[in-house]
């Protein structure tokens, strides 16, 4: 029963940590090409605003899979 549960808890820990790795690499790209479109045009503020944020959801996702993990099995 113990060795269930850490192995639960490492695979909880790998989600959220993987799709942090990976929203912050896609942030990354998506930072840099927003802060050049604004420093072009201001108009595009709302625009970016929206692009970078897309890429947190990734985050949100594995939260949710590592809350269905430990809480339902």
């Amino acid at each position: 029963m113990a060795e269930e549960t850490g192995l639960l808890a490492v695979g909880a820990g790998l989600a959220v940590g993987l799709a942090g790795i990976g929203a912050g690499i896609g942030e990354k790209d998506v930072g840099a090409a927003a802060v050049g479109a604004i420093t072009e045009d201001r108009s595009m503020f709302g625009k970016c605003i929206v692009l970078i944020v897309l890429p947190e959801t990734i985050v949100i996702f594995g939260l949710v899979i590592a809350f269905m993990i430990l809480f339902t099995m």
